[in-house]
């Protein structure tokens, strides 16, 4: 390094530029790892931004001659990787080369590393959004790798097997999960952090791989041939682990006491001192800990034998207070039901006991039996029949390992003493426990070789295993003759192979035959069923089933269906079988490669769509629906084609509709496919047919309204609403799933329904989708635009006058909706009456942005009298339809509802008014029209009520055009006014009803109508007009005067002379000469008119009455 002379100023680039030329050119090993640690100090915790530009020039070294280079570039990695998580996928494929260094050096340090970068890669994996192929590449490369180092726990390095002990440490931390009580470091990495959907890495399988992995440690801890280095190393990490994940506690502690009792052999007096004062000062650091006090017993009964004192022991209990926070066994086997390795899917592996547990269990039995018979007699027989086995000469490491038994004949320490015989006992293979729960120890047998028998030449001696511990047999004595048996020459025997007189079977009978076996199986139900192991039967149905293919599956399929209710249980264990190998945790799964994964999930899916589809097929059978109910939610995994049956479930099949709709709706609360169910839900939501739309839609809105999946609904509902403004219809809604097999090119208005069937629906749950409504109708067509104002009537009642959302939208209406905006309000104000703030929002709306009088239509009943008064003239120059609605508002004759509303105009009052509307705003023709819509309304128009409209008219000083027209109508509808009729008549005269043409021309239709009873009107004409009605209407004449000559001569007398000449046809000019000559004396008094005297004084009927 003394040669690198870098010059001050250079940029941080060029020095590690400098430093990898010099590094390359160096020859001193040294030299080159001060160049290399340099670069590391420079970039890592300098610049790390410079990472990615220069990690593909300092992994090169990883090929140099040195070993201590090759361990400075793994160093460098694991910073690196550190600093920046992306560069591991670059860097993997290093690590696993140099993991096959032929250094052993470099070998440990890289299994150090990996130590870390395994929860880093993890990490890694549980925060991303989505899994890259470049992140499956390296969580399998390190994958490899992982099983590699655990091979080496068997290394023949010492130092690597105790580097693959801490390897095993740190992945059972970090693929299990804590308890609440786990002592946690900080940034410590657990299983809670993996996501339950990360698939790469799938939390189920890594906490799994850890509870193989602390079987496999605990294991290598109770070997004989382990050295003591790697056991106190074991013993290290075992109790980080206790302390770690208190759910171990009791295992562990177990295995300490089993090594207490059987010490490895291979062990010299000063590795057994020391590795029982390190076990003892681990039972201490255990003892600390809160979970411990449930087997607190057992561990003071250790340390007193490993010669801790009381007072050392303790001090290592925990508090009562402590010890009081810490859940009992029990609750916590509660709480883990519950807890996050309940959320790991249950299979049948789970069921099956570990070979771990099965040895624990075994040894509590056998303990539990020496407790019960272990007395003062039975320990002296032990120590009698013990005596002559002993050696003469004591064992090294007998003096050092003896303590004194403290307590002795004490029930704890005979429980002591019974636990150490039951570890023996148990290891030996002997003992009540292994005989109950069927454990077999494995014996290792140093001379283990083929199946063929030893030839043993004559004379040769046989070879005794040698003895332990001093316990060799008595040499022979000096002088004393060796008799062996005399070996029996024979001849040797050739071994039967069965290759050679063993023919191989053709394929077809090999099929054959296994297709025979097959079915004795599938027919030996009955027989399985009385000799009890039907359950057996099934397991080797449901094997036998996933290891062939084709017509095999097909021969288990027929025989399910052939009786599915009572096989269907035989249908979930034959999936369960299947899923085992397509996830590779069965016991076949090592037949299971890599390469033939994707023919697993083919048979898994054909499987699974096989039995769905046949159970469909069977229509008599009662309980098809809930068998399959059965098949979709207890199956382990539905794979993509039983999702396509599933919704031709729900398109094609009426009668599964309900059925359907259940199964989804329970599907789609499951996180790993939550959307692909919800998308099936989605697709099916613009169905043509009624009934399965409206199933659908309604399980929609459930889901809406809870919320989970809210926005993903709303998203595809505006989706499908925005399809209006394409030009055709997108191929979306067309399929089977549609209910639309041809393909829709033109928007016509059930793909324009289709459109908005879900967002109108999910509208009522969400009133702020209005506003995207009414961007969609400015853009749409004239076409679509009236389907939507068919279609919005049934989802906006349900938002109410008072909804924020429309109020916002009657302020911000875009141009072009307020057709929209228009309809939305009739149809709230249809049933109620309209709102004081709605009342006002739109008086803005049409006072300061859109003078249409159509928007005040809706909320005429909440506007004032005189507000109403001044559109009137605008109201009923629209269509006549809506001036029959505006009426019926105004009347309360609208709509089905029986309910009142208070109108700002009586029925008198808007008569009246039609009437006084000036020629000038509305020409006369119109209103002629919404008078007679007034007549219409007879419930509302009564006699009564026209009589005082007429009355009221004629209180007015000018005179109505269309008054007399009012008349004649009224009396057309209800003749009984003929009286009242009269006396208007005759009030007319008084007001010089001929002075107005078109009021005096509806006087003389009025006479015609109601003649003979006008005549008496008539006669109070003065002669000029009496001759004008005569001239108008010559009809009238002949009546009227024989009418007058019928008086009597009295009342004859009464009539004017001048009238009785118009009468006779006489002196018409000189009467009309002789009126004008008068005229000025009829302005200044109009004659009152004469009294009717004849007809006996009639008077015309009140108003009402009959």
């Amino acid at each position: 390094m003394d040669k690198i002379k870098i010059e001050k100023g250079t940029s941080t680039e060029e020095q590690i530029v400098e430093l990898l030329n010099s590094a390359a050119t160096e020859s001193d090993d040294q030299s080159k790892v001060d160049c290399l640690i340099k670069i590391q100090e420079l970039i890592i915790y300098k610049e790390p931004g410079l990472l990615d530009n220069f990690v593909d020039e300092i992994t090169a070294f990883q090929h140099d001659r040195s070993a201590d280079v090759r361990k400075t570039v793994v160093g460098f990695i694991e910073e690196a990787c550190k600093v920046d998580h992306e560069l591991l996928g670059k860097v993997m494929h290093s690590l696993q080369l140099l993991l096959n260094d032929t250094s052993i050096a470099v070998q440990k340090r890289v299994i150090q590393a990996l130590t870390q970068l395994h929860k880093i890669t993890l990490q890694w994996l549980a925060k991303a959004k989505s899994v890259s192929e470049l992140m499956e590449r390296t969580w399998n490369m390190l994958s490899q790798m992982k099983s590699q180092i655990a091979k080496m726990i068997d290394h023949d390095n010492d130092g690597v097997r105790t580097i693959a002990v801490k390897f095993y440490e740190m992945i059972i931390i970090s693929q299990t999960y804590p308890e609440p009580d786990s002592v946690r470091k900080e940034n410590e990495f657990s299983l809670e952090e993996v996501p339950l959907t990360l698939k790469v890495a799938r939390p189920r399988k890594l906490e799994e791989e850890a509870q193989l992995m602390i079987e496999d440690l605990m294991k290598y801890h109770g070997s004989a041939h382990i050295s003591s280095a790697n056991l106190m190393a074991c013993m290290g990490s075992l109790t980080h682990i206790a302390k770690s994940r208190p759910q171990f506690l009791d295992r562990i502690v177990t295995a300490m006491e089993m090594l207490h009792a059987n010490l490895p052999p291979t062990l010299s007096k000063s590795q057994v001192n020391s590795v029982r004062k390190h076990l003892k000062l681990q039972l201490l650091a255990i003892l600390k800990h809160p979970a411990s006090h449930e087997r607190s017993g057992n561990i003071k009964t250790l340390l007193a034998d490993l010669g801790a004192t009381p007072q050392e022991i303790n001090k290592s209990l925990p508090s009562p207070e402590e010890i009081a926070k810490h859940p009992r066994r029990s609750e916590r086997a509660e709480d883990s039901k519950s807890g996050p390795a309940a959320k790991r899917r249950k299979i049948e592996v789970d069921a099956i006991p570990t070979r771990e547990n099965t040895r624990e269990k075994a040894l509590s039995i056998t303990e539990e039996f020496i407790v019960q018979h272990l007395s003062t007699n039975k320990a002296t027989d032990l120590v009698i029949e013990s005596l002559p086995r002993i050696s003469n000469n004591m064992p090294p490491h007998f003096s050092s390992t003896y303590t004194p038994v403290s307590e002795a004949g004490t029930p704890k320490q005979i429980r002591h003493v019974a636990r150490l015989l039951a570890s023996q006992m148990t290891n030996a293979g002997i003992g009540p426990g292994v005989d109950q729960v069927g454990y077999f120890p494995k014996m290792r047998n140093d001379f283990e070789d083929d199946d063929e028998e030893m030839d043993f030449m004559p004379g040769e001696a046989a070879i005794s295993p040698r003895f332990r511990d001093g316990d060799d047999p008595e040499p022979a004595k000096p002088g004393m003759a060796q008799i062996q048996p005399q070996a029996q020459s024979r001849a040797r025997q050739r071994a039967l192979k069965l290759a050679e007189i063993a023919k191989p079977l053709t394929p077809q009978m090999n099929e054959s035959m296994a297709r025979s076996a097959l079915q004795r199986v599938l027919k030996a139900e009955r027989t399985a069923m009385l000799g009890g192991v039907a359950a057996n039967r099934q397991k080797i149905i449901a094997s036998l089933a996933t290891l062939f293919s084709g017509d095999f599956k097909d021969l288990v399929v027929e025989y399910i269906m052939s009786d599915p209710r009572s096989r269907i249980e035989l249908a979930f264990s034959w999936l369960y079988e299947e899923y085992s190998m397509v996830m590779g945790f069965c016991h076949q799964s090592s037949i299971v490669k890599d390469e033939y994964h994707h023919s697993a999930i083919k048979s898994y899916s054909g499987v699974f769509c096989s039995l769905v589809n046949e159970l469909k097929k069977q229509t008599d059978l009662k309980e098809r629906e809930i068998l399959l109910n059965r098949l979709f939610l207890e199956s382990p995994h539905i794979p993509e084609d039983g999702v396509s049956v599933l919704r031709s479930m729900l398109c094609e099949d009426a009668k599964l509709v309900d059925i359907s709709i259940q199964i989804v709706r329970q599907l789609v609360h499951r996180p790993t496919k939550q959307l692909v169910y919800l998308n099936v839900l989605l697709e099916i939501s613009s169905h043509e047919v009624e009934e399965v739309r409206s199933a659908v839609l309604s399980c929609l809105t459930e889901l809406y309204d809870r919320g989970a999946l809210r926005r993903v609904i709303e998203d595809y509902a505006l989706m499908c609403l925005k399809f209006l403004l394409l030009e055709e219809p997108p191929a979306l809604l067309s399929g089977p799933e549609k209910g639309r097999s041809e393909v829709i090119t033109t928007w016509t208005e059930e793909v324009t329904n289709a459109c908005l069937y879900l967002f109108l629906v999910i509208l009522h749950s969400n009133e702020k989708l209005i506003h995207e409504l009414a961007i969609v109708y400015v853009q749409a067509n004239a076409d679509i635009k009236r389907r939507i104002l068919r279609m919005v009537e049934g989802p906006v009642e349900g938002m109410g006058m008072e909804s924020p959302e429309l109020l916002k939208l009657v302020e911000t209406c875009p141009k072009g909706a307020e057709t929209l905006l228009i309809r939305i309000i009739h149809i709230l104000t249809d049933k109620y009456p309209p709102t004081p703030a709605l009342v006002d929002r739109v008086r803005n709306i049409y006072q300061q942005r859109v003078p249409d009088v159509r928007f005040l239509i809706p909320v005429l009943n909440g506007l004032g009298k005189k507000e109403v008064l001044s559109v009137l003239p605008k109201l009923i120059k629209l269509n006549p339809d809506v001036v029959k609605k505006v009426f019926g508002r105004l009347l309360g004759t609208q709509g089905d509802s029986t309910a009142t509303y208070p109108s700002p105009l009586s029925p008198t009052e808007l008569l009246i008014a039609l009437h006084n509307i000036d020629s000038t705003q509305c020409d006369m023709k119109t209103i002629m029209k919404a008078t007679s819509m007034c007549f219409m309304e007879r419930g509302v128009y009564t006699q009564e009520v026209l009589a005082v409209v007429m009355q009221q008219l004629m209180d007015q000083n000018s005179l109505p055009t269309l008054l007399m027209r009012t008349v004649l109508q009224s009396l057309s509808l209800y003749p009984r006014l003929s009286g009242f009729v009269m006396n208007i008549l005759q009030r007319l005269i008084v007001k010089q009803v001929w002075k107005q043409k078109k009021v005096w021309e509806g006087f003389i239709k009025c006479c015609q109508r109601t003649k003979p009873q006008s005549f008496a009107v008539i006669l109070q004409l003065p002669p000029q007009f009496l001759q004008e009605l005569l001239n108008s209407s010559p009809d009238l004449k002949t009546p009227l005067l024989e009418h007058v000559m019928a008086f009597t001569d009295n009342q004859r007398m009464h009539i004017p002379k001048l009238t009785m000449d118009v009468l006779n046809g006489i002196a018409q000019f000189q009467a009309e000469a002789e009126e004008l000559n008068n005229e000025d004396s009829k302005e200044a008094g109009s004659p009152e008119p004469m009294e009717s005297t004849f007809h006996g004084d009639i008077e015309p009927p009140a108003p009402g009455e009959t």
